[in-house]
């Protein structure tokens, strides 16, 4: 890369102490699917900001690298926005001479990238690293600038639409959010949990039973639902077969059922998109009136301080099943609540058509990125195939 004007950037060998509130410090785990997730990045003040980009300013069209733990993960910078990088991580900038910087975006996400990344890796024991100094010598396709710069273009076009997607289903859950900030004014305190829903605990098979494992059946851990952009789980990491379920201690939850993680991370919500099983580390809600799912579920939302104050444990703190079940919920007039759910449905169903648009639109960009990085397919079939896709 170095013999095209892509330099390699290292970070400041020191981490910043986190504030409240303050500018993004950009760590390995927000780094995800090419992107930097803004929203679960630390802060750090207006000094220390200043401190800690002294070596490394990053920049608009900027590729952040992680180099160890997820080896060879990338994010683009798609704006301006002053931030600074964590350890482990590097800096890809292009002069523009010869590399366009949005195609360097796609290109490391690329077969050919992570190739280099595994050629260059050094295995250790406890995690595997990618030496600052071997970077430069990754070796990467660059057509033409021209043709760079349309196959980005192209790629871009996808992810401008993700994005759009992204931003319309958050809209729609703010707006059904705040709908119900607005309903729960008319409620009192009400029933219990338990009254008015089946509450439902989880169990993981055993992993050295590898009959278990590999099936069609979804089976949840926090980490599928707090990876989530929106609270509609539509698939998960691992399956389990009938067999599995059958050794596991959780149901097969209908759709629409109620997701929350109740251990570590207490009040991460999604809504089941299928049959789903879970492990030990949720608490499932399926209402008996169906037609008060979504009262539920965002009274559920709204509620998070309150199931962080009862509860427990020594090693991370978890939310029991009994004491959730023992727990009020707010409760307002009948009618009152099956307007809300009448007027709350339809947009979550259109901020999960967003999503699920946006999953086969992510799906169609990764088929095109390795065919237009090597050839196979001209940017012309590539155009032609997005613009029947949007």
């Amino acid at each position: 890369m170095a013999d095209v004007g892509v330099r390699v950037l290292d970070c400041d060998h020191r981490t910043p102490l986190a504030q409240l509130s303050g500018h993004p410090y950009i760590a390995i785990p927000d780094i995800q699917d090419g992107r930097v997730t803004w929203g679960t990045t630390r802060r750090i003040s207006d000094e220390d900001l200043v401190e800690w980009t002294r070596r490394t300013r990053p920049q608009r069209g900027d590729v952040i690298v992680t180099r160890r733990g997820r080896v060879g993960d990338t994010a683009a910078l798609l704006d301006d926005r002053p931030c600074a990088i964590g350890q482990n991580l590097v800096i890809l900038r292009s002069d523009g001479r010869a590399v366009h910087p949005g195609y360097l975006r796609w290109v490391t996400r690329s077969p050919a990238w992570h190739s280099e990344v595994a050629r260059l890796l050094n295995v250790g024991a406890v995690f595997s690293s990618l030496n600052v100094s071997d970077m430069s010598k990754i070796r990467l396709p660059f057509p033409r600038l021209g043709d760079q710069r349309a196959i980005a273009e192209v790629l871009g076009a996808l992810d401008d639409k993700i994005d759009a997607n992204s931003d319309l289903s958050r809209t729609l859950n703010d707006l059904a959010a705040e709908y119900f900030s607005q309903s729960v004014q008319a409620a009192g305190e009400g029933p219990t949990y338990g009254n008015v829903a089946d509450v439902f605990g989880g169990g993981t098979p055993s992993t050295k039973t590898d009959d278990y494992w590999g099936g069609e059946i979804r089976w949840a851990t926090p980490t599928d639902v707090t990876a989530l952009q929106a609270p509609y789980l539509e698939d998960t990491s691992r399956h389990l077969t009938s067999a599995g379920l059958a050794a596991c201690a959780s149901e097969l939850h209908p759709a629409g059922s109620i997701l929350m993680t109740s251990r570590a991370t207490i009040g991460a919500f999604a809504l089941a998109g299928g049959p789903t099983a879970v492990n030990q580390g949720f608490i499932v809600v399926r209402p008996k009136d169906s037609q008060l799912d979504m009262w539920l579920f965002h009274e559920m939302q709204s509620r998070v301080s309150d199931y962080l104050a009862v509860a427990n444990g020594a090693t991370f703190l978890e939310l029991s099943r009994g004491r959730f079940k023992t727990m009020p919920v707010r409760w307002a007039p009948e009618d009152v609540m099956r307007q809300f759910g009448a007027i709350a449905r339809p947009l979550h169903e259109r901020a999960r058509a967003a999503m699920h648009e946006s999953r086969s639109l992510a799906t169609l960009r990764d088929t095109l990125l390795p065919e237009l990085m090597s050839g196979r397919l001209t940017v012309k079939d590539a155009e032609h195939a997005v613009e029947e896709a949007l």
